[in-house]
């Protein structure tokens, strides 16, 4: 080992976990040759690995608690997600066992989306139907997963992907349905701020910071901007960029924006256009960052320097390849204390809902410290007697009507457990996953939808969890949350723990934290699909120790001067691949162009025979809340195929 590696604590005998997400496996553009994923990674890797085995690719059995097995892919997943990219489960497969099952739903994907759709079909179809949700994961969540460790004897916990969500306006579905699953946002209670130290403002969320970027927020610039050592600059906007190394247009432009629309905001005038808005068809028309330049009268060089990387913490890519149409969260600016982050982000919310659907799931009370902390009872999930079901580690591999689609009366589904294939029916299905995975898995899928599925696209997406034993080189410097230009990753923030998934007293500098970076791979100016296919190759071609370098390199520059020691004050780092973590929505999404209509609407409004689709890239809004009224939708629409 080098010796600047042992400097960074390379060696040092931390918790690491390297798993690549399902979602990546299952559609693969760039996996075009026949090579497996475990292939590829270890042609990347190079000779010296001879090749990956099961134990280099999950990695150390790292993390505590129902999450410790369920960072992304599980070897299992990841070669089941191959097979079914491939054709192995084309007609002609392996004949399944006929479980003899009859459900009146079946859920495919155990995610937001799904569990809202079983929720709602639970709600509105009767007290005798019957729904199973079907998950390939070990773990139920989608994204909405966490990552827990332990600290110098104390449980942190971070999200591994879906995070934020809002304060529900009243009298939304979203409210209702928050108050049906007893999940009691408005008694969420933080730790107290604690130690000798003056009380800082800290960011509920790991966003909340990188969008208002209050007077505890700074900026770091890189060796790139022509300095021979990095620079901080704190409270930019307070010093309204001064000294900050942009070029002269960037920061006039900067600061052009900064004031009309943050003031705009801070006011209560929002911009965020509606279906109904009159602009909304032009908007659909042209990119995020054409938009941008018309409304503000700003440079594009500003754009992608500064606002894309904003934009990626929403929609995966920047604003060159959004639609105008589209409202990443840094356009709404919403203040810190309308927006929430439970312990281990929307994994609070799965968590309430698998306990709304199947109470026994998670034993005690319907509260948030009880389902935050009460371990899954697994073996409760896939009772007979239960209305609804769950089977985990189940990965679906084929899905077709008995028949003609619009005369049938069953649907069959053909899903993989523990190396075997089974098979059941079901009078309804809602899939509540991505329509990559939808095209290759539905067999007689009709021409529309599959010609709809073509225009949906995917930006990868990575998160890594650092547990840090303190935060006391951010308090030196006056800040709890900064964002950097040039290196790796982006930004990052000190986020204030709830009570409920917290065994500390107070908080302050002295305690740990997760130190959460969102890492997306973008490349302004290419097509959409080449950003994506670019993004997923970086993501899973880099080695687990190749990232871990990278953070550590990146921390010891930024903070070293203020006594941080990656050696020593790096308790654990837990990665989480997300190949596919974003409904990417280019101009014409939404509306669509060239006569034909927009990929959205086609499975939005167009059931097909007796199956629907429920996922949060069917409304172009990658988002917790989104995926939540999507299941619902098609929830709806599975129980009139019952009718």
């Amino acid at each position: 080992m080098k010796t600047s590696d042992k400097a960074l604590g390379m060696n040092e005998p931390i918790c690491r976990r390297d798993f690549l997400n399902s979602t990546l496996l299952a559609s693969g553009a760039l996996l075009m040759k026949s090579m497996s994923p475990l292939q590829l990674m270890a042609q990347q890797a190079g000779p010296k690995t001879g090749g990956l085995s099961e134990s280099d690719w999950n990695g150390p059995n790292t993390g505590i608690g129902d999450y410790q097995r369920s960072n992304g892919n599980t070897w299992e997943v990841v070669n089941g997600g191959h097979d079914v990219r491939f054709g192995v489960f084309e007609r002609g497969s392996p004949e399944a066992a006929d479980t003899g099952e009859i459900f009146d739903c079946v859920v495919v994907g155990g995610g937001l989306a799904g569990l809202s759709a079983a929720w709602t079909f639970k709600k509105k179809a009767g007290a005798k139907r019957t729904c199973l949700i079907l998950e390939n994961h070990p773990m139920f969540g989608g994204e909405a997963k966490r990552n827990e460790l332990m600290v110098d004897g104390h449980r942190i916990m971070g999200p591994q992907g879906s995070n934020l969500i809002w304060a529900p306006d009243p009298g939304s579905y979203l409210e209702d349905f928050l108050l049906d699953i007893n999940l009691d946002w408005q008694h969420a209670d933080y730790v107290p701020w604690g130690g000798p130290d003056p009380a800082m403002e800290l960011s509920r969320t790991s966003y909340s910071w990188i969008y208002i970027m209050p007077p505890n927020f700074g900026f770091y610039f890189g060796r790139g901007f022509g300095q021979p050592t990095g620079s901080w600059m704190i409270d930019p906007w307070g010093k309204r960029l001064e000294g900050a190394l942009f070029s002269a247009q960037v920061r006039q432009d900067m600061l052009k924006w900064w004031n009309a629309h943050g003031n705009a905001e801070r006011q209560g005038r929002r911009g965020d256009p509606s279906d109904t808005d009159p602009r909304a068809p032009y908007l659909d028309s042209i990119t995020q960052e054409q938009r941008i330049m018309e409304e503000y009268g700003v440079s594009r060089e500003m754009v992608r320097q500064f606002l894309s990387p904003l934009a990626a913490t929403g929609y995966g890519l920047g604003c060159d390849a959004l639609s105008g149409f589209a409202t990443p969260s840094y356009y709404r600016l919403l203040h810190d204390k309308n927006q929430f982050s439970f312990p281990g982000g929307n994994a609070g919310i799965a968590r309430h809902t698998v306990k709304a659907l199947i109470p026994d799931a998670l034993p005690g009370p319907a509260n948030l410290e009880s389902v935050t902390q009460t371990g899954v009872s697994f073996n409760t999930l896939d009772r007979p007697e239960n209305p609804v079901r769950m089977r985990l580690r189940c990965t679906v591999v084929r899905v077709e009507h008995e028949g003609e689609p619009e005369k049938s009366d069953y649907v069959r589904i053909t899903y993989t457990r523990d190396g075997k294939l089974y098979r059941l029916k079901a009078r309804s299905v809602v899939m509540a996953s991505p329509q990559f995975v939808n095209k290759h898995v539905i067999s007689d899928l009709d021409a529309a939808h599959r010609e709809a599925a073509g225009h949906f696209h995917y930006a990868a997406h990575l998160s890594l969890n650092v547990a840090v034993r303190n935060w006391r080189f951010l308090h030196k410097l006056g800040i709890s949350g900064a964002r950097w230009f040039g290196g790796f990753g982006e930004w990052t923030e000190v986020r204030n723990p709830m009570v409920c998934g917290s065994d500390l007293k107070t908080f302050g500098p002295d305690s740990p934290v997760f130190l959460t970076l969102y890492v997306p791979f973008m490349n302004p100016g290419a097509p959409v699909q080449d950003q994506c296919e670019k993004g997923r190759y970086e993501l899973i071609s880099t080695p687990y120790r190749d990232i871990e370098r990278k953070m550590r390199e990146q921390f010891a520059e930024m903070f070293s001067g203020s006594g941080f020691d990656p050696k020593r004050d790096i308790a654990g780092a837990i990665l989480n691949r997300w190949g596919h973590a974003f409904i990417v929505a280019p101009p014409g999404f939404y509306f669509g162009k060239d006569g034909k209509p927009a990929p959205r609407e086609v499975f939005r409004n167009q059931a097909f025979g007796r199956i629907s689709f429920g996922h949060s890239d069917v409304n172009g809004d990658p988002s917790g809340p989104g995926a939540i009224q999507e299941g619902h939708r098609a929830a709806g629409q599975a129980i009139k195929a019952l009718a």
